[in-house]
């Protein structure tokens, strides 16, 4: 499968998508933020430095200060793959933000959604 289409993609243009799924279920941006925040280690500035150069997510994770340690914690099936078998490393991690988002729209708390 050839996912350069996806990688290539800017983080800016998707991320109101993960906002507005969000939202719908009553949850918030902050929460979004948050989440992306804990995955990849950056902070509020460097992350809207991201979104304000279209970075694509090719970028936007190989660029991440730090992706969070327990990332292995994320476990499930995201648009009907199992997030731990993917083995295209950055496809596993839009796979795990696409992970944590769901769990957020569908209730969960931020606690088990960190991995706390």
């Amino acid at each position: 499968m050839d996912n350069s289409k996806i990688f290539k993609m800017p983080f800016a243009k998707v991320y109101p998508m993960y906002i507005q799924k969000a939202q719908k279920k009553g949850r918030t941006k902050a929460e979004v933020d948050e989440i992306i925040f804990w995955l990849t280690g950056y902070d509020e500035n460097s992350f809207q430095n991201q979104l304000d150069k279209e970075t694509d997510f090719e970028n936007f994770f190989a660029q991440a200060p730090q992706i969070n340690p327990n990332v292995s914690k994320i476990t499930g099936v995201v648009c009907g793959i199992r997030v731990e078998n993917i083995e295209d490393k950055l496809m596993q991690q839009i796979r795990y933000l696409d992970k944590l988002v769901d769990e957020l729209a569908k209730g969960k708390t931020m606690e088990k959604i960190l991995r706390k």
